[in-house]
C-alpha cells in the first residue's frame, strides 16, 4: 500500500493587513543569525583525518561543513528529505516570452499531486517527499491526487505582467514571502532535515532574468536566456520585455522585497522566503537551478545571512546561472547541463549529500588503520 505523505500547514497569509504582515517578517528575520563557524571548522578537521586524500570529494566537503555549521554540530545525518514546489503563473507571458501558456501550469502542478511530473519521479529515487504548493496558479488545475496532497495558498490567480505594472503589490509579495518561510517552519516540525527548493509556473525564467538583472545591475541581454526553449526571435521579446519592465519601475537594487513585488513573481516569492525560513529556523536549503538562485539572491538582499543556509546543487545553463551563484558565494557540485525545474537538479544532489555523508561518518580514520596522515602541501 502506498505510504500517504503528512501535509505540513504552513500559516495562512493571505487576508492578513500589511502592517501585520511586516510585523510578522520582523519577528522571523531577526532570527536569522550566522551559522555555527566552530561546527564548520570542526567538521573539517573530521574530514582531514579521514583515510582518503585531503580535499578529495570536492564541494561535497565543502557542502557536508555547511551542513554541520547550519545543525551546529559536526555529528551531521540527514534523514527525511522534502521537495517544496511553488506553482504559480506569470503575467507577463503575455509578451509572448514563452513558447507554452499558462495552461501547462496547471497541468504540471495536477501532476505533482499524483506523483507523475519529473521531480516526483527523481524524489522517489533520492528519497524526498514532495510538497506542492499553489501560491498563484491563474488556470482551474482539476481532479488532483493524493499521492503529495496539494498545499492551497493561492494568493492571486497568477501576477500581472509588469512591463504594464507591478507584477504583486506589496502585500502579495509580502505573503508570498511569509508563505515561503513558512514552509519552512513547518518542514522542520514535520522532523525534515533538509529542504530542496523547486518551482512551476510557465514565464518564470523572464522574471527571474528581470530580478536577477535588478539585483546585479546587469544589463537584461545578460541575464537573459532561452528558458525552456525559444527561438532567437523569441529570445529578443524576452529581453525587450524585461528591459522594459526595468526601465517602468526602476527597482532598487538593494530593496529585494521591492524587487519581487515590481518584476518577479509568486512562486519567486514563495522561493525567497524559503530561503529566508531555512536561515531562521536552521534547516539546508539546495537550490535548483536559475529560478531558486535569483529568488536566494532577494532573500540575500533581505538577510545578509541566508547563503550560510543555502547548497547550491548544480550551476545553471541559464547566462547568468554562473554570475548568480557568485553572488551569493556558492560552489555547486553538479555541471551536468541541467535545465529542467520543478526542483529537479536540487533533488540530484541529494544522493551525492548522502554518499559524502556515508564516508564521513563511516569511514576509518588514518590513526585507525596505523597509516600516516596525508599533510597540506
Amino acid at each position: 500500500m502506498e505510504e500517504r505523505i503528512i501535509r505540513p500547514e504552513p500559516a495562512d497569509y493571505r487576508e492578513w493587513p500589511e502592517e501585520e504582515l511586516w510585523e510578522r517578517f520582523a519577528e522571523l528575520a531577526v532570527r536569522i543569525v550566522p551559522a555555527d563557524k566552530g561546527a564548520f571548522e570542526r567538521c573539517g578537521r573530521r574530514w582531514s583525518h579521514v583515510a582518503k586524500p585531503l580535499g578529495s570529494l570536492g564541494v561535497l566537503e565543502e557542502d557536508v561543513q555547511k551542513l554541520a555549521a547550519i545543525s551546529g554540530t559536526e555529528n551531521v545525518r540527514i534523514g527525511k528529505k522534502a521537495l517544496v514546489v511553488f506553482c504559480a503563473d506569470n503575467g507577463v507571458v503575455e509578451e509572448g516570452v514563452t513558447q507554452t501558456g499558462q495552461e501547462v501550469t496547471a497541468v504540471v502542478t495536477a501532476n505533482l499531486t499524483r506523483g507523475e511530473s519529473c521531480s516526483c519521479l527523481m524524489a522517489g529515487v533520492a528519497g524526498a517527499d514532495v510538497f506542492p504548493v499553489d501560491i498563484g496558479v491563474a488556470c482551474g488545475l482539476g481532479p488532483l491526487g493524493s499521492r503529495f496532497p496539494l498545499i492551497d495558498r493561492k494568493i492571486r490567480k497568477g501576477c500581472a505582467n509588469f512591463t504594464k505594472e507591478p507584477a504583486m503589490t506589496r502585500r502579495e509579495a509580502l505573503a508570498a514571502v511569509l508563505t515561503g518561510m513558512d514552509m519552512a517552519r513547518a518542514l522542520k516540525e514535520e522532523g525534515y532535515d533538509i529542504l530542496a527548493a523547486g518551482e512551476m509556473g510557465i514565464g518564470n525564467t523572464t522574471a527571474s532574468s528581470a530580478v536577477t538583472a535588478a539585483l546585479l545591475s546587469a544589463d537584461p541581454a545578460e541575464t537573459t536566456g532561452r528558458g525552456a526553449g525559444l527561438s532567437s526571435e523569441g529570445l529578443s521579446r524576452k529581453i525587450d520585455a524585461v528591459r522594459r519592465g526595468l526601465l517602468l519601475h526602476r527597482p532598487d537594487p538593494c530593496d529585494g522585497m521591492g524587487i519581487l513585488r515590481a518584476v518577479g513573481g509568486l512562486d519567486l516569492a514563495g522561493l525567497c522566503g524559503l530561503c529566508l525560513g531555512g536561515a531562521a529556523y536552521r534547516i539546508p536549503v539546495v537550490l535548483d537551478g536559475f529560478i531558486s538562485a535569483a529568488a536566494a539572491a532577494a532573500a540575500t538582499a533581505l538577510e545578509s545571512h541566508v547563503p550560510e543556509y543555502l547548497l547550491a546543487s548544480h550551476v545553471s545553463a541559464e547566462p547568468a546561472g554562473e554570475r548568480l551563484l557568485s553572488f551569493l558565494g556558492l560552489k555547486p557540485a553538479i555541471r551536468a547541463g541541467l535545465c529542467l525545474g520543478e526542483g529537479t537538479g536540487a533533488l540530484a544532489l541529494f544522493p551525492l549529500l548522502d554518499m559524502a555523508l556515508e564516508v564521513y561518518n563511516r569511514m576509518r580514520t588514518f590513526e585507525e588503520i596505523q597509516i600516516e596522515e596525508y599533510r597540506p602541501l
